[in-house]
């Protein structure tokens, strides 16, 4: 690696910093990355600017494009919003809790040759500010959810490479369908309305 990053950074500016030096390389870290994003301790008044919520929909919120290499983006969660079962489309994926609680859902990749069945669940884990979570389509499968009815919650994501296209699944079959993801906003500033007057997709649960 050719530059020294700070560890333990100060700021988002800083972590961001960071990050562009430890995917300066085609090999990712995993471990390095998840200890920087750690290690950088939640600020509202560095994020604060990116965080765009709406009242039906979790958001995603695009904060760096990691010259070419990741998305960096916040994800506001309402009260009681969340993912559906989806893939990563074999990309990385941390997710840093800068404020609230989410809860992970992790599922098993549905059997092809089997009939419509429920996908199967093997874990759940609750993250609180500042924990990091790390999944890839190697690991599973799963679902992000703000189970709180009174508070949001908050938290910053990190996809390596971009994608604009994943899987999601019905849990209750297993079935597979494609779902294009964009951005709410791009660095604070809320994205237009497409050419038929839709707003920008999210990965929705079922049933929302």
């Amino acid at each position: 690696m050719s530059k020294t990053y700070v560890k333990c950074p100060s700021s988002l500016e800083e972590l961001i910093a960071s990050l562009h030096i430890l995917f300066e390389e085609d090999n990712v870290n995993i471990e390095e990355v998840q200890e920087v994003m750690e290690n950088y301790k939640s600020n509202v008044d560095d994020w604060g600017k990116f965080a765009i919520y709406d009242n039906h929909r979790y958001t995603r919120n695009l904060v760096d494009e990691g010259n070419g290499k990741f998305n960096l983006m916040l994800l506001c969660w309402g009260e009681s919003q969340g993912s559906s079962i989806h893939s990563h489309s074999d990309a990385h994926c941390f997710m840093k809790m800068l404020d609230g609680t989410l809860t992970e859902t992790l599922y098993h990749w549905p059997e092809k040759a089997s009939k419509k069945r429920p996908m199967e669940q093997f874990a759940a884990n609750d993250y609180h500010e500042n924990q990091v979570a790390y999944i890839c389509d190697e690991k599973g499968l799963h679902r992000v959810e703000n189970k709180s009815h009174t508070e949001t919650a908050c938290s910053l994501h990190l996809y390596s490479p971009p994608f604009d296209t994943c899987k999601c699944f019905d849990q209750r079959t297993g079935k597979t369908f494609s779902t294009k993801v964009t951005f709410w906003s791009r660095f604070g500033k809320r994205t237009p309305f497409n050419v038929n007057g839709c707003q920008s997709a999210c990965i929705t649960a079922e049933g929302d």
